[in-house]
């Protein structure tokens, strides 16, 4: 993307863009220069991201995890903390590459590329995922996915936006309010198999519409587009869901952990559309009667 995409709080912006009453949310006020400088952060990201995506001398190693890492999770996220550490020094960090430093009560959570694999593999469903939590609640988010031209944002109070060729556009969650008609996107099979609850994912693709493993950041913004109505996953980190937080919940969603706690510290995420979250809490863990 590589540039600063207009967010609902720039004074710039044109009164009729926006519904009635969104930019002069008090609690979007609070939040407006923290979306702001999250803004700027994703652009700073993009610029060290995209020009590596798919680039033949990508350096990869492995982590003590035996996960993946590349030159560019190392190089974005390190754009990110020097821009934070000249514009918010007093605020902490708590970044998927580099740990965590400063104070929690205001901290912001990074994963400079979320589906690295998929970033090592050349498959442009990949993103930055920045968020400012505030007490350990997400209040800013701003997921930017450059190979794809696309960037999502919010703020408490002040909606969900993503970015269009004319104006910005808000976000809602769907209006579907039936199993039967709803669509839903897991990380992976084997995903839910690990964490004990391979006949849970079995149910709900049986009770589904549809049912697709899109996999990584992009699910969630597909939820806050309306376009699907619950992703779940486990083995979760902070800075793998926290950006994503505010986006659905200013689109109209509801994001718990697996069980329903409103948390992003359980490892397991239930999202959803916010109609059909009782429903898939009960559909997940009722075990069926034979």
């Amino acid at each position: 993307m590589g540039r600063h995409v207009k967010s609902s709080t720039d004074s710039s912006t044109a009164a009729d863009d926006y519904p009635e009453g969104v930019t002069d949310s008090p609690a979007a006020t609070d939040f407006t220069s923290d979306l702001e400088l999250a803004l700027r952060l994703a652009d700073d990201a993009d610029a060290q991201s995209l020009p590596r995506f798919d680039a033949s001398d990508l350096k990869v190693s492995t982590k003590a995890d035996r996960t993946h890492v590349t030159d560019a999770d190392l190089a974005t996220e390190r754009a990110i903390r020097a821009l934070l550490a000249a514009e918010r020094p007093d605020d902490g960090i708590l970044g998927e590459e580099f740990g965590t430093e400063g104070d929690t009560h205001r901290q912001w959570i990074i994963d400079p590329i979320d589906g690295t694999a998929n970033f090592m593999r050349g498959v442009p469903l990949w993103g930055t995922m920045i968020s400012l939590a505030v007490d350990g609640v997400p209040q800013v988010g701003v997921v930017s996915m450059p190979a794809l031209g696309r960037r999502w944002w919010a703020s408490t109070g002040g909606g969900a936006w993503t970015a269009t060729d004319a104006a910005p556009r808000r976000l809602e969650t769907s209006a579907v309010s039936s199993l039967d008609d709803a669509a839903v996107s897991f990380q992976s099979i084997t995903q839910w198999a690990d964490a004990g609850h391979l006949p849970a994912l079995l149910r709900v693709a049986d009770r589904v519409w549809r049912d697709r493993a899109y996999g990584d950041v992009y699910s969630y913004m597909l939820l806050a587009e309306g376009r699907l109505e619950m992703v779940a996953e486990f083995d979760v980190k902070e800075y793998d869901i926290a950006a994503a937080v505010p986006i659905v919940r200013e689109a109209g969603g509801t994001f718990t952990s697996f069980d329903g706690v409103e948390t992003i510290s359980d490892r397991s995420v239930l999202a959803s559309n916010g109609l059909l979250h009782g429903a898939f809490i009960e559909l997940t863990h009722t075990i069926p009667t034979s």
